[in-house]
């Protein structure tokens, strides 16, 4: 019956906040993707990995993976143990991206359809239907934020894929179409209770996985501990500039970017050798202390997975001023984009933490480089 209405409202054209989320409103871009015009983006994205550094400090690593994800239009998760800025991180570059923004905190609770849509009851005792954080915003929505996503349910994880593979979702007999939407999902890796481990299909949909550590350096820790700036974290994101990156442009920038870089036939054929060593490492050589390596990869990256390798290094290629792609831009990205897309065999992914980082180490250490 609800459907019916708005089916009638929308076509009769009376307001209605679904009605409008419903319209796909196609992007025309007149933005100029000229070499000098990609060198002015280039200056933004310095601008942008400036002023995060500036709020979140001693995490360059992950900044410098969070911008390369944006210019490759990926998903990212951040990793780590509580407290150590990961959440401050992903709301800072919400704040510089620009767009709407939704965030959602995972719970054991949490249903599909709290995403989609919620229910209150109005002054005169009706019930009304409002749209969820995924819809709210309609063809605007830049960011839509999923803290602690291990403890959304598995049925949250499916809409997600959803969300995520084609940037839309069927709601209300219709399609909700978001073409600018970037998730950023982060979990820590402490607790375990009331969690839900990630499925390999969901994993794979995030362009980067990317560990998130607390400063080794001393004078960072004690500017985070003394420095009364970094105890207000509203305060702290809210001095951030807003926009640096006009996120509905963002898409022609980074169409443009992965035309505009180019790999010469060594460099393919070196991108090839690694991907063949990560399904199996032990044809280049690789050993592993304590670990037999021809029986240690269930499966290794798959095409969709070498060809976001390929994006984000064409993205660090075009970061540090070239057209060209070289072999450190690859080595730059190859963990936080294939390690977790290589699975290994059940009686070893236990210790994945220890032997993912040592099986890329070694990969890129066995196979030569043009």
């Amino acid at each position: 019956m609800l459907c019916a209405i708005r089916f009638f409202r929308c076509h009769r054209g009376i307001p209605d906040p679904l009605c409008r989320l419903a319209r796909i409103n196609p992007i025309v871009s007149s933005m100029n993707t000229t070499p000098s015009a990609l060198a002015h983006w280039r200056e933004r994205a310095t601008a942008f990995e400036q002023s995060l550094n500036a709020v979140v400090l001693g995490q360059t690593h992950p900044i410098r993976s969070l911008l390369i994800s944006l210019f490759a239009r990926g998903h990212v998760l951040l990793e780590g143990d509580v407290g150590v800025g990961k959440t401050t991180l992903l709301r800072a570059a919400a704040r510089a991206l620009g767009g709407a923004y939704q965030r959602v905190e995972g719970t054991v609770d949490l249903m599909p359809s709290d995403l989609i849509y919620h229910t209150w009851i109005d002054d005169a005792g009706q019930m009304r239907i409002d749209p969820g954080p995924l819809l709210s915003q309609g063809d605007a929505l830049s960011v839509f934020f999923f803290n602690e996503i291990n403890r959304a349910r598995p049925q949250v994880h499916s809409l997600l894929l959803r969300a995520m593979a084609e940037r839309s979702v069927t709601a209300f007999n219709r399609e909700y179409y978001f073409p600018h939407f970037i998730l950023f999902a982060d979990r820590n890796r402490v607790e375990k209770e009331e969690t839900f481990e990630l499925p390999g299909a969901a994993r794979d949909r995030f362009f980067m996985e990317v560990l998130v550590k607390a400063p080794d350096d001393d004078e960072i820790r004690k500017q985070l501990m003394f420095d009364t700036r970094f105890q207000d974290t509203d305060k702290l994101i809210e001095s951030v500039p807003a926009a640096i990156l006009p996120y509905d442009q963002l898409n022609d920038v980074a169409a443009s970017i992965q035309k505009h870089v180019q790999a010469s036939p060594a460099l393919q054929n070196y991108a090839l050798a690694l991907w063949q060593a990560t399904a199996k490492p032990q044809d280049v050589g690789v050993q592993l202390s304590g670990i037999d390596v021809s029986s240690l990869v269930l499966a290794g990256a798959s095409p969709r997975g070498m060809g976001m390798l390929m994006r984000g290094a064409r993205v660090v290629a075009w970061l540090a001023g070239r057209d060209y792609l070289m072999p450190e831009d690859i080595r730059e990205v190859f963990y936080d984009i294939i390690a977790h897309r290589v699975f290994l065999q059940p009686v070893h992914e236990l210790h994945r933490d220890v032997i993912a980082p040592a099986l890329m180490e070694a990969v890129l250490a066995q196979v030569a480089a043009p």
